[in-house]
């Protein structure tokens, strides 16, 4: 992937606005919160998003949002200083969540569960103090598939990331703008933009998360056959209820056919039904065994 940073620029543009148009993030008079993590992601999310703005067909406000979790060690100077530079308008929120999820989850036990939902609450919090109609988030393709593999492998049910989602309590609505761009993009990105990355001490330590076990075999895969990733995701847009099994959101119970018990098959296939075929177009070149002829 050899691309400079002006055709990466363009690139990543592109599918974050094919995502934003065919799944309708963001609307005319939308105000957006923009969730800064300090990782590449959520950098490169605020910057195509910047980027958008100044050419969107609709006009959209965005709003820089970082929760400081108080993690031992974190630079707090970085993204004030960051953001100030661009001119974002922005807001850190304080909250000690990292104590929290230390006390809370033992000692090697996946920590990113509780962390996740306690942020998220925080965050649904100052959207809706600050008016925010809708709430961006950093995760990427790879994420998305990632989550996919891991409900399938682990949790036994087909179901991903979806690119929009409305809360369980219906007054937020979460965009992940990035939702098409395959995550080694993001990954040159921030080399070139040199995006004072700062790193989640939190869950960077446990290595052995299934979710760093899944990434690095998707990572494999994508090695091997450049288009798979891609055609997986296409797989999670184009999904097909009655070749599945799952007998809530397809009808197998009442699926009937038109040949009713007792009846002579063939003889059904004589009267058309719908877009049905007579038999002697059917059955062409085909003789019928009469059994009494026998």
């Amino acid at each position: 992937m050899g691309m400079g940073l002006k055709t990466l620029q363009k690139r990543l543009s592109h599918l974050t606005g094919n995502a934003i148009r065919d799944y309708r993030m963001i609307e005319e008079g939308d105000r957006v919160m923009v969730c800064l993590s300090g990782g590449k992601d959520s950098y490169a999310l605020l910057d195509v998003l910047l980027r958008l703005q100044k050419r969107a067909p609709v006009r959209f406000e965005l709003v820089a949002v970082n929760l400081d979790q108080k993690q031992p060690g974190f630079p707090e100077h970085v993204l004030p200083e960051y953001l100030a530079s661009l001119g974002v308008p922005y807001r850190i929120l304080e909250a000690d969540t990292y104590s929290t999820v230390e006390r809370v989850i033992p000692e090697g036990k996946t920590k990113c569960s509780l962390c996740s939902r306690l942020r998220r609450g925080l965050l649904y919090g100052a959207a809706e103090e600050m008016g925010c109609s809708k709430i961006a988030l950093g995760h990427h393709r790879d994420d998305i598939l990632e989550t996919f593999f891991l409900n399938l492998f682990y949790g036994g049910r087909l179901a991903a990331m979806p690119p929009k989602l409305r809360s369980n309590n219906g007054r937020h609505v979460v965009i992940r703008p990035l939702a098409y761009v395959p995550e080694p993009y993001l990954e040159r990105y921030a080399e070139r933009m040199a995006f004072p990355i700062i790193p989640c001490t939190l869950c960077g330590s446990q290595p052995d998360l299934k979710r760093q076990i899944i990434k690095a075999m998707l990572r494999e895969w994508g090695e091997i056959e450049p288009r798979r990733l891609a055609n997986i995701f296409s797989a999670l847009q184009n999904v097909q209820p009655s070749h599945l099994a799952d007998k809530e959101l397809y009808d197998f119970i009442n699926l009937v056919g038109s040949v009713q018990p007792g009846e002579d098959p063939v003889s059904a296939l004589e009267t058309p039904h719908g877009d049905g075929f007579p038999a002697a177009e059917v059955l062409s070149g085909v003789q019928r065994h009469d059994p009494q002829s026998a």
